[in-house]
Parts: C-alpha cells; structure tokens; sequence
C-alpha cells in the first residue's frame, strides 16, 4: 500500500467492513486517522492497536455535531484540516418502495444519503478555507470519497429502495465534483458490487436464498477489495483523478 504519512484522514462507519478495512490501512500507511461509527468500544480496540495514529469519535454520522466534531479531531491531531475524506457509513434494506418496511425508509435515507451529504460539504467547505485564493495546478492530494453502490445505477428488484438513496448519493457527489474540481478537490464515488459483510444481515436479505446468490458469483468482494481500490484512487498524484469507480465479483452478472 502506497505510503500515507503525509494524509490526515477521516472514515464513518469505521467499526466494521469497509470503513475497518480503510481505516487499518490508512493507519499503516501512515496517515492521522479519525475515526467514526456508534460503536465506540470497536473504535477503542481500532485505536489501541494502531499507535495512536487513531483517533476515535463515536456517533451518529448523519449528526452534523458528529462531523463537526470528526473535523476538529482532525485538525487538532494534524494541525491542519483533514485532506482526505471517506464518507462509508451506511446501511442496506431489502425489498422494493413496494415491499420494503417504510419504517426503515428514513433511516435508509437518513444514513446513506444525508450524512453523506452532510460530510462532504462540510469538509469541501474547509478544504476550501484552507486551499484560498490559489487557483493554480492542485499543489497536494485532497480527497472526498463517498461510498455508492452498483444497485445506485443498475435497479435491482432486490434492494430498490436502497439503490434509490445510492443513486441520490451518486447524483450528489458529481454535483460537488463539478464544484471542487476546478479548485483541487477530488470527489470520488465507488460504486462496489456483492461485498461480503454485515451489510446483507443488517439489511434484512433472507440468508439462505442471499447466501445462494452470492454462492454463484463467489469468490465476491472483500471489504480489503474494496479498501485497496479506495486507497489506490486517493494515491494519485494530485492532477489526476478516478472520479467514479465501479467494482464487482468477476463472475457477477447483474446488478
């Protein structure tokens, strides 16, 4: 993995999956790295283990006092604003606007979509503070990743409700591409296929009938997978950017 000492960093939904696997290697690259998800006791155990290189705030990622807080944490453990940004905190649901549970819709929404949202304005906004009037060639990395998925741009009757608020998430953060670019601050979406995770029994798939569907397409992505693409888009040099990365199992057909 490409050598990170130089990046201050911050992950949500780092306790578990694919917000673990960029954390740890962040922190082994060398990177200052905050981060957040609501079980603290994992980020703790993240944390103890990496050197103080870790920085833990626990919370709710869509709560803007959460992600001020990530900022600050930052900035103090670095003395500067955080450069690069992964906005991974989320979660799945199972079934369509027909037949999913509208009691988890705001939810769904709420986590994936707004607290992306929310995130990366806000650390835009202070790359922009720290970045100035400078309007040159990019003089350093600045990165915002944000976590979409393949069900965000091909429907899948499986999970549509959930692709909806992936494809708003996809939507938004080109919008904040166009936006930042030009100034030297690369948004990134990913875009992973069938990950094998927490996701599928946190978002209600029956395990036999998903576990027969992942069975077809194995071996599926690891969170690792997932990660090293992460880390191999923000290792660029600062004028060249993978601004949507979509990534799936080989033997994935659809969605």
């Amino acid at each position: 993995m490409s050598d990170f000492k130089d990046r201050v960093a911050i992950v949500t939904g780092a306790s578990a999956g694919i917000g673990l696997s960029c954390a740890r290697m962040l922190a082994e690259g060398g990177a200052t790295v905050v981060v957040n998800a609501r079980r603290a006791g994992r980020l703790d155990e993240l944390a103890e283990i990496n050197h103080n290189r870790v920085k833990p705030v626990a919370g709710d990622a869509a709560e803007s006092e959460v992600i001020e807080a990530m900022l600050e944490v930052a900035k103090a453990a670095s003395g500067r604003e955080a450069d690069l940004v992964i906005a991974n905190a989320g979660r799945g649901l199972r079934g369509s606007p027909l037949d999913s549970e509208e009691a988890d819709w705001d939810e769904v929404l709420r986590i994936n979509t707004l607290a992306a949202a929310r995130l990366m304005r806000a650390a835009i906004h202070r790359m922009f503070v720290e970045i100035g009037d400078y309007e040159g060639p990019p003089k350093q990395p600045r990165d915002v990743v944000v976590l979409g998925s393949t069900v965000g741009r091909n429907l899948s009757p499986f999970s549509s409700f959930y692709g909806a608020a992936k494809a708003a998430v996809h939507m938004m953060a080109e919008a904040m591409r166009r936006e930042s670019g030009p100034k030297g601050v690369r948004v990134t979406t990913i875009e992973p296929g069938v990950v094998a995770s927490e996701f599928q029994s946190a978002a209600g798939y029956d395990p036999k009938v998903f576990g027969e569907f992942m069975e077809s397409m194995a071996p599926v992505l690891t969170p690792d997978d997932v990660a090293r693409t992460i880390l191999y888009a923000c290792a660029q040099p600062a004028g060249v950017h993978l601004s949507e990365i979509m990534l799936r199992p080989t033997r994935q057909a659809y969605p």
